[in-house]
């Protein structure tokens, strides 16, 4: 498919499993808490069933309301990969339905993340295929470009890079570098301990003074 205007560059390789699988089960909060709650989506919203989000960013940046270079990313898409498309906020126009849905869930995809508008919201909300979107329209996409595939995009104020490891849950998104796992993973682990303290002291009425702060990183990191 030739495409005025397009750019695409090669994916990066698959998270590996066993840092999807570390992460699998990690609330989104806990963990934007230790990227220093700065970083995550705000008004992106799921509107799927409830299943987790985890997987592999692959990128792509288009017009407002253009879905032609979405149509073309699926060339890229493989198992485990998270479609992120930074469509701008637009709501004019819808960038995915039911008929990409499918096409994606066919390929073995992990889930959608749109800053953009959706359509066909009933097979969303019928499949357990997680998809967070800014909002509905029944409009459908222009297709006529330009756009990018595999490069750095702004999705909702979050900054996403191709390859990055995807997270989403009931509270939203967030993104990270999988170069920093191994430490952020350690990090949520001692705060899921400590809440699941503090919760227990509060069912025997025992006094906590657990006030959620996150623990302090070694690294300039958890997020970037």
């Amino acid at each position: 498919m030739d495409i005025p205007g397009h750019r695409q560059l090669p994916s990066p390789s698959s998270v590996p499993s066993e840092i999807l699988d570390g992460f699998r089960h990690a609330a989104v909060a806990v963990v934007s808490d230790n990227m220093n709650r700065l970083h995550g989506t705000r008004m992106l919203r799921p509107y799927h069933r409830g299943a987790r989000l985890v997987g592999t960013a692959v990128t792509v940046k288009t017009r407002g309301g253009d879905n032609v270079t979405l149509h073309k990313a699926y060339e890229l898409l493989r198992p485990g990969d998270v479609l992120v498309v930074d469509g701008g906020g637009d709501l004019g126009q819808a960038l995915v339905g039911e008929i990409m849905l499918s096409r994606a869930r066919a390929i073995g995809v992990a889930g959608f993340v749109i800053d953009g508008a959706i359509r066909d919201v009933a097979a969303f909300a019928a499949a357990d295929f997680p998809c967070f979107a800014r909002g509905v329209t029944h409009r459908g996409p222009y297709k006529t470009g330009p756009g990018e595939i595999n490069v750095p995009v702004a999705v909702d104020g979050m900054v996403v890079m191709p390859g990055d490891v995807v997270l989403g849950d009931e509270d939203g998104v967030v993104c990270f570098d999988r170069a920093v796992a191994g430490e952020l993973l350690a990090l949520v682990r001692r705060q899921e301990a400590r809440e699941a303290e503090a919760l227990q002291a509060i069912r025997d009425g025992r006094p906590d003074g657990y006030v959620g702060l996150p623990a302090a990183s070694s690294s300039r990191e958890a997020g970037r």
